[in-house]
């Protein structure tokens, strides 16, 4: 299917289009805005590495702390780990989203 004078007619057309215009508002934002810097990303790694960190180290001495306590082996230990861990990557991957849409705006 060939594509009318009028404009985009099929789906693979409209989303052509969408991803030159999207391209385009990057490249334009790119130009105005320019790049990050090297120390400002060097700070946004470390920002999401102690996002990582905290809550995975808060997890680990919590479960040790219960598992002294109430005499569990690593129970406790391996379970809070799991969870800090977690809870940690979706911070990070939270911030992460939110820095994007900064970008995009």
């Amino acid at each position: 299917m060939s594509p009318s004078p009028a404009g985009p007619s099929s789906d693979e057309d409209i989303k052509l289009a969408r991803s030159v215009a999207e391209r385009a508002a990057r490249r334009a934002f790119w130009q105005t805005h320019g790049e990050r810097s090297l120390a400002q990303n060097l700070a946004m790694i470390g920002a999401l590495g102690w996002l990582v960190i905290t809550p995975t180290l808060a997890g680990l001495f919590l479960g040790r702390w219960l598992d002294r306590r109430f005499d569990a082996g690593i129970f406790w230990t391996g379970a809070l780990l799991v969870v800090g861990v977690a809870l940690g990557c979706w911070m990070a991957w939270g911030r992460i989203q939110k820095i994007q849409q900064e970008d995009q705006a």
